[in-house]
């Protein structure tokens, strides 16, 4: 089978879901949220490390092999003419695995300014408050303080971080393209205008007026409904901010905007 993947990743609530749900109205493009083909994937790589006894039995040709398969098994219903999407924050991490499996692959980061990840995720949080979401550690749900803290340590923002900036930094992060929060919602249209050219794929008419996209089932088992909703309409979300002002100017820095800090001249919309 010939497949045709790319990746999308970067920071969580920064606009994977809603890149997703935008390009799944091209009927060539499959995409969704985040799923498990990551973990599968970092489980096999691990299955075939030196960890195991018989891994010294395993050749390059049969481990490029056998972690094509999966990726290839995994997407067998949908593949056919259909480009792949696949998402998960942690595929940034997988850059240089993914270059050597898919040479013409992409990553597509999502970002936005820490600061307003840890709101939206708090803005959810107190959307429901008699609920006691899987998000955080039953010792880290007190308060917004001790919340802002596990997300940053070794809850969903934190590693996905670090994770996008060892992308940044490396040898493949020209397979990288940055996508902004802001551009995407406030000029959806040029952004994956761009985006189309830098795929090589034939121009699309998107709808930015009816853009829909929802997990609830998903949401509900995670305790925070609405997680993954995405709104009809595509347009920016000015808000004031619910952190604390202390907390909000700790974590209010975009490094892929700062003069002098893209030493691999990646793509950023």
């Amino acid at each position: 089978m010939t497949m045709k993947i790319h990746f999308i990743s970067g920071l969580p609530r920064s606009g994977s879901t809603l890149l997703a749900a935008i390009l799944r109205q091209n009927p060539r493009f499959h995409a969704a949220m985040s799923g498990p083909l990551l973990g599968l994937f970092e489980s096999l790589l691990r299955a075939m490390s030196e960890s195991n006894e018989y891994a010294m039995f395993l050749t390059e040709r049969q481990r490029t092999g056998v972690t094509r398969s999966l990726v290839e098994t995994f997407y067998e219903d949908v593949a056919g003419e259909k480009v792949i999407f696949d998402t998960n924050r942690g595929w940034c991490a997988q850059l240089p695995a993914i270059h050597e499996l898919w040479p013409d692959a992409r990553v597509i980061a999502c970002v936005r300014s820490p600061a307003w990840i840890l709101d939206s995720f708090e803005r959810r949080v107190q959307a429901a408050p008699l609920r006691r979401g899987k998000l955080f550690p039953a010792d880290a749900a007190a308060n917004v303080y001790t919340r802002v803290e596990s997300m940053m340590k070794s809850g969903p923002v934190g590693p996905a971080l670090q994770a996008l900036r060892q992308a940044w930094s490396g040898e493949q992060a020209d397979r990288m393209i940055v996508v902004r929060y802001e551009s995407l919602t406030e000029q959806p249209a040029q952004v994956m205008t761009r985006l189309y050219e830098f795929l090589g794929e034939e121009p699309f008419a998107h709808d930015f007026e009816q853009v829909e996209y929802d997990e609830p089932e998903f949401d509900e088992r995670l305790g925070m409904p609405g997680l993954h909703r995405v709104a009809s309409r595509v347009r920016p979300n000015q808000r004031n901010t619910i952190l604390p002002a202390d907390l909000f100017s700790q974590q209010d820095r975009s490094f892929w905007d700062v003069p002098g800090q893209n030493a691999r001249r990646v793509i950023v919309l």
